[in-house]
């Protein structure tokens, strides 16, 4: 087994879509980024990448690459997925904390675990998704933006690639 973990922050921006853990929530601001800025799912990946595939997720999908540009971050999650799975690697949970002074997430938390139990392949009892403030301090506490980290524990798979056969 293997732990990995995982960190992103994107700063406000007008004029986006604001995305968290592939759901769309209402609000003012979206976030600023190459790809969708979806920045739960970009730690979630980052801790895959790391903990499996040697890397991280910029390592994975630059920001450099057009290919990437306004991405749904839900395709290079599963990506990254798939590539730990071809070297033999299953995520076995994940554990993520979304750091915001607001919106107000609670609403939405059940549609993110949903989102990332299905593109990592688990039950939706294998994912943690937390939220919590700064109390006011640093970027996000003033309202700049909003960063997320992510913990997963990762497992060899003994015999065949199981992952082609759930997808």
């Amino acid at each position: 087994m293997k732990v990995g973990s995982g960190f992103d922050a994107h700063k406000f921006e007008k004029g986006r879509r604001l995305i968290l853990g592939g759901v769309t929530i209402e609000y003012e601001l979206g976030l600023a980024g190459h790809s969708d800025a979806d920045v739960l799912l970009h730690a979630v990946t980052d801790a895959i990448a790391g903990a499996s595939l040697g890397t991280d997720i910029g390592g994975l999908f630059p920001d450099t690459d057009e290919k990437f540009k306004d991405i749904d971050s839900r395709l290079l999650l599963r990506e990254a997925v798939k590539q730990a799975a071809l070297k033999g690697w299953r995520v076995g949970n994940v554990d993520a904390t979304i750091i915001a002074q607001k919106p107000k997430l609670s609403p939405y938390r059940y549609d993110m675990i949903r989102n990332i139990a299905e593109d990592c392949l688990l039950d939706e009892e294998d994912v943690t998704v937390k939220a919590t403030t700064t109390e006011k301090m640093g970027f996000t506490g003033r309202g700049e933006g909003i960063a997320s980290t992510a913990v997963v524990l990762m497992y060899k798979t003994e015999g065949k690639n199981t992952y082609m056969e759930e997808t």
